[in-house]
């Protein structure tokens, strides 16, 4: 498969993914309307959540296709860091609405009646089949073009399901017995895994506007592959950071300095494939010292 197929998949897998959190939205504010339900306004909060990734993730597939300029000689991926900054924000003040208005309610500062239950869980029911149709088509495509986008994007929507599962328990709960207070609770759980998911999409943002090194897994790999790299005698000041999607690589291997000039460029050229072929999201750069006296 090609490159431009790759990319074409991958874009199809974005658009994919805005079209259906932008239905979801529609549908759980029309059923958020008719229910007043907490648990459903949590549901809501959480597929707002994922059309800002989903759009910020299309955003980062057309970027990707994009060659470095001018302005720009390291790319545009940091822009990822920075919407996810704002998402994280969003996340965060959606949680404490939903919770204090959850705890409100539980508390009987605020009316906990809960109306159109039935509605609301046919809307929900939709939403779920609407989920688990994008995320096969999400998993084939990484499967094709091995999309590290595509694929979290995938996992996401997947961890979306139990919110949702959780509000049409609520509603049942409503309709059959009249417990409404089960929302409240509901909403309540929702609402903390939206703290701790901004908390999360938060400190991996700034982490990677602060240049933090990248996944220590990663780094003892790309290692690995050095210290095995035939021609290589050392290497040393491995150093890297990550910028949205992408992550910078800069090492310095120490070469025999009899050898030929050209020589050693086949070296650390064939090391750098090896890195970049096992490791596709690393933008690396090789730089070639003599072997140090013993």
């Amino acid at each position: 498969m090609s490159g431009k197929d790759h990319t074409r998949l991958n874009i199809s897998a974005g658009l994919a993914s805005v079209t259906v959190a932008a239905m979801l939205v529609a549908l759980k504010l029309w059923a958020l309307g008719l229910t007043s339900s907490l648990s459903v306004a949590a549901s809501l909060a959480d597929n707002a959540l994922d059309l800002m990734i989903s759009v910020g993730g299309l955003v980062a597939i057309l970027y990707a296709a994009r060659p470095a300029d001018e302005d720009h000689a390291f790319g545009h991926t940091s822009v990822e860091d920075l919407a996810a900054l704002a998402q994280a924000l969003f996340v965060g003040v959606s949680g404490v609405v939903i919770g204090w208005a959850a705890a409100s309610r539980l508390l009987g500062a605020s009316d906990a009646r809960i109306g159109a239950e039935g509605q609301g869980i046919a809307v929900m029911a939709v939403s779920i089949l609407l989920t688990l149709g994008l995320v096969l088509w999400q998993r084939r495509v990484a499967r094709r073009t091995g999309s590290r986008v595509v694929a979290a994007d995938s996992l996401h929507y997947l961890s979306d399901l139990l919110p949702t599962l959780g509000a049409i328990g609520a509603l049942w709960a409503s309709r059959r017995f009249g417990i409404a207070h089960v929302d409240s609770v509901v909403a309540l759980a929702s609402a903390l895994i939206l703290l701790v998911g901004a908390l999360r999409i938060g400190k991996g943002a700034w982490d990677a506007l602060m240049d933090r090194t990248a996944d220590p897994a990663l780094v003892e790999a790309i290692a690995a592959i050095a210290r095995d790299w035939p021609g290589v005698h050392g290497f040393h000041d491995l150093k890297t950071r990550t910028a949205g999607s992408r992550v910078f690589v800069n090492i310095h291997i120490e070469l025999d300095g009899d050898q030929s000039l050209r020589e050693a460029h086949a070296i650390g050229a064939g090391l750098r494939r090896r890195i970049i072929e096992q490791h596709p999201q690393c933008d690396v750069i090789v730089h070639k010292d003599v072997v140090r006296e013993t």
